[in-house]
């Protein structure tokens, strides 16, 4: 998941308002302010306040526009124009390096901090914990490690956060479940974490986005996932940031989606080392939108209570153990159109009809010996046909594979018979 300003890609990267150097006097080299312009400044709240805002880096020229603009105002209380308050600070898709300084008190009324897409290092500082009032926390795409630090436990206002593309590590915190009950997005995508996934993280009724995608992470997944409230409701969730664009990997690729990130349910826990069966719970989630649990060593059967997912649009379950056959129930999800279950150990005939019929890629069955269905006949023939003749080994003997010759006739003759039953019982008609 990516969180953005739209056309944020497009922008230039190698602005001089985006330019910042460690200084070389201090022992820890820190994110400086320095030349950091104010056109990055997104919201001011007016405010009765009497603390003075101090526009750090901003240039003398940007300090007399937003005065004069301040005094020609005209406030009849004469007391709400005697401060301004940050509540968006945006420092995104520039080339920062260093690590991040620490929060002071004075910005205990942030609620959007991004500073995803840079080169920062090291940790979070302890001093986010200052952050009472901050909902939205974007740090990914950067080059932060460690663990995360406890201090985030204090900002519990917290309903969006991107960690993702960095290289923090050791076991997923269990107070983001415990203390983060606003949480509607978690990502965690591409990071360096260990151990279980933790099942406090089932207590978060408002999360809706769970990505922990490309980590090495191991144990099962939690059962108690059955029990996510966003996840199984209608429920709409209201983003104050909604001028945002969310990059998220579904359908097999990254779609952005404007405006929308409150009616996207997603779980995604591809690239880890979980073990076990697939959880039957999971098919609860009856408004779950998108499932990806490819790249792991799941084993167990495709449950046939997957018909109870009705508004899955992707299922990828690619590159596991799993066997046995392909629930037939599996057509029944008319909202289908990215669907992947290669590379498993899958036996039987392939399922017809509804949404199935418009998924023919042979790439999504390729790899389990043991099925077979008309798409999969097309593709052997086709692979036959562009090989040309068969080789012949020193010994005289066929150097094909003599399993995937006799898969292929027996499919193909599966897949005539099918045929022959069809039309005979048509011509009876």
């Amino acid at each position: 998941m990516r969180l953005m300003k739209c056309g944020a890609l497009g922008e230039d990267q190698n602005s001089p308002e985006g330019m910042i150097a460690g200084d070389e006097d201090t022992d820890r080299s820190k994110l400086s302010t320095a030349g950091i312009g104010c056109l990055q400044l997104e919201t001011i709240k007016l405010t009765s306040g009497n603390e003075e805002f101090n526009y750090m880096g901003c240039t003398e020229k940007d300090r007399k526009a937003l005065l004069v603009f301040k005094e020609g105002l005209n406030d009849s209380s004469s007391g709400r124009l005697s401060s301004w308050e940050l509540l968006t600070l945006s420092l995104s898709n520039n080339q920062f390096s260093g690590e991040i300084p620490g929060f002071g008190k004075d910005l205990s009324s942030l609620e959007i901090l991004a500073i995803a897409n840079n080169n920062l290092s090291g940790n979070i500082p302890s001093s986010i914990g200052f952050l009472g009032s901050v909902g939205v926390l974007l740090l990914n795409n950067n080059n932060l490690d460690c663990e995360l630090l406890s201090s985030l436990q204090n900002c519990t206002e917290l309903d969006t956060i991107d960690l993702g593309e960095n290289r923090f590590s050791r076991m997923v915190p269990k107070w983001i479940g415990e203390t983060l009950s606003y949480l509607s997005i978690l990502d965690l995508l591409s990071n360096l974490f260990s151990g279980n996934i933790p099942r406090q993280l089932c207590q978060l009724s408002s999360l809706h986005i769970l990505d922990l995608a490309n980590n090495n992470l191991s144990g099962i997944v939690p059962h108690c996932l059955g029990n996510m409230t966003a996840l199984i409701s209608n429920s709409y969730k209201y983003y104050y940031w909604q001028n945002k664009c969310i990059n998220l990997v579904m359908k097999g690729k990254e779609l952005e989606y404007i405006y929308t990130a409150g009616l996207v349910k997603s779980i995604d826990f591809s690239i880890n080392n979980l073990t076990a069966e697939i959880p039957e719970e999971i098919t609860g989630l009856l408004k779950l939108g998108s499932l990806n649990l490819s790249i792991n060593s799941l084993t167990g059967k495709i449950s046939e209570k997957i018909r109870n997912l009705k508004m899955l649009e992707t299922l990828d379950l690619s590159r596991n153990q799993l066997f046995g056959s392909i629930p037939q129930s599996l057509s029944s999800l008319s909202f289908m159109s990215h669907l992947n279950l290669s590379y498993n150990n899958l036996s039987g005939k392939i399922p017809l009809g509804n949404q199935l019929q418009t998924l023919n890629d042979p790439s999504i069955y390729e790899g389990n010996q043991a099925l077979c269905g008309p798409s999969l006949v097309a593709k052997y023939l086709g692979d036959e046909a562009s090989q040309g003749p068969s080789s012949i080994g020193d010994n005289g003997e066929d150097k094909d594979d003599e399993d995937g010759s006799e898969m292929l006739w027996f499919c193909t003759s599966m897949a005539l018979g099918f045929i022959g039953g069809f039309w005979g019982v048509c011509g009876t008609l």
